[in-house]
């Protein structure tokens, strides 16, 4: 689990999964991430553990209309 901007990144050269899901607000409005990273093949179990952080917090505002 990470909140940084990077470990996406890192991920994906390992070739390892990871998802990345709303985590929050800045107090100009902006939002932060946090990102679930696991090992090969875990990829199920990473989204069920996205879905549960989104549901359990409920922080993920739709964007607003263009």
């Amino acid at each position: 689990m990470s909140f940084g901007p990077g470990m996406s990144g890192v991920l994906a050269i390992g070739d390892y999964p990871g998802v990345t899901v709303p985590a929050g607000y800045q107090e100009d409005g902006m939002p932060f991430r946090i990102c679930f990273g696991g090992l090969k093949g875990t990829e199920p179990k990473l989204i069920e553990v996205a879905y549960g952080f989104e549901q359990a917090t409920k922080i993920r505002r739709p964007p607003p209309a263009l």
